[in-house]
C-alpha cells in the first residue's frame, strides 16, 4: 500500500468540543458542511468522464454498480433504491453492494469489510458482463473489500471508478476514473459519516442524476418515467399531464392512470392527436 497522508484521519479543526455549547457546535459543523460542495466542483471533470463513459455502456444494457462498506455502502445503496421510484427502470438496473450483506445496511458486520475476495463474488451473483460498471465508495481509499472488488472488475474489462476522501489513496490508484473529493479533516476527527459521507451523496446524486438525464428518463425538467407507487407521486403525475397537455385536474389523472406514466400520456396523447 502506497505511503500517503489520509486526510481523513486528520485532526479535527476544532477542539474541546464536549467545551461547546449546542449552538456552537452546530454552527460549527455548518461551517465546515460549506466545505463540502466546492470539494465536490473539483471532482466535476472526473465525474463527467465517469458518466460519459456509463452512457453507451448503460444504453447497450449495461448495468451500475456501487460496492462499499459501512456509510459508504449505505450510500450506494440508498442511491441504487431511489432510482426505480424516480425513473421508473428495474431494480437490477442501479445495484448496491454493501460488505457484510444486507444485514450490514442496519447493523455493523464485523470484519466484513477486510476481505479482500468478497466483493468480486457479491458481483458475479449478478452474471458480471462488459457493458457493466463498478463505482468503489470508501471514504478511507483502502477498504479492502472496495479495493478487491474494484482490481477483480478491471481486470475482468469492466468499467471501474472510485470515489475517495483521500487523494492518493489506492482506490484512486486502482480505478480507472478516481473521483478524489478531499473534504478536509472532520468535525469530529475520523467520523467520516460527516463531512466525507455528505460528499459521496453529492457525488452519487450526480452520477445517477446526469445518467438518467443522459439516457432520456427527464422530458423538460421533469420525472416522466417515476412509477406512481403512491399519491404524492400520483398527484405530481397528474400536474405535469395537465401542464403537457393543458387540460383540466381530472382529466390528467385519468389519462394518467390510463396509461401508467407522464411519459407514455403525453407520447400517447400527441400522436393520437385529441383528448380523448
Amino acid at each position: 500500500m502506497s505511503d500517503y497522508t489520509k486526510i481523513t484521519e486528520t485532526p479535527s479543526n476544532y477542539d474541546g468540543l464536549e467545551l461547546m455549547d449546542t449552538q456552537a457546535i452546530l454552527e460549527n459543523m455548518n461551517r465546515e458542511d460549506q466545505k463540502v460542495a466546492l470539494a465536490v466542483q473539483q471532482a466535476i471533470p472526473q465525474i463527467t468522464k465517469l458518466v460519459d463513459a456509463i452512457v453507451p455502456r448503460f444504453l447497450d444494457g449495461g448495468r451500475l454498480f456501487y460496492i462499499g462498506a459501512g456509510t459508504s455502502g449505505r450510500l450506494g445503496i440508498l442511491d441504487a433504491s431511489e432510482i426505480p421510484p424516480t425513473y421508473g427502470l428495474p431494480h437490477e438496473r442501479v445495484i448496491g453492494l454493501i460488505a457484510g450483506g444486507d444485514i450490514a445496511i442496519r447493523k455493523s458486520v464485523e470484519h466484513a469489510e477486510d476481505d479482500t475476495t468478497q466483493a468480486w463474488k457479491d458481483l458475479m451473483e449478478h452474471q458480471m458482463t462488459e457493458n457493466d460498471t463498478v463505482v468503489g465508495i470508501a471514504a478511507s481509499g483502502t477498504t479492502p473489500y472496495v479495493l478487491g472488488g474494484i482490481k477483480d472488475a478491471r481486470a475482468k474489462g469492466l468499467l471501474t471508478a472510485g470515489i475517495t476522501n483521500n487523494p492518493g489513496s489506492p482506490l484512486a490508484g486502482l480505478a480507472e476514473i478516481p473521483i478524489e473529493i478531499n473534504v478536509g479533516p472532520e468535525f469530529v476527527t475520523g467520523s467520516t459519516r460527516m463531512k466525507s459521507g455528505t460528499s459521496q451523496k453529492l457525488a452519487l446524486n450526480m452520477i445517477s442524476t446526469a445518467l438518467m438525464i443522459r439516457i432520456g428518463r427527464v422530458k423538460g425538467n421533469k420525472m416522466v418515467n417515476m412509477q406512481l407507487s403512491n399519491n404524492k407521486l400520483v398527484d405530481r403525475g397528474t400536474r405535469y399531464v395537465m401542464e403537457g397537455l393543458q387540460v383540466d385536474y381530472e382529466k390528467a389523472q385519468a389519462i394518467l392512470k390510463e396509461h401508467g406514466s407522464v411519459k407514455k400520456a403525453l407520447e400517447a396523447m400527441r400522436e393520437g392527436g385529441s383528448e380523448q
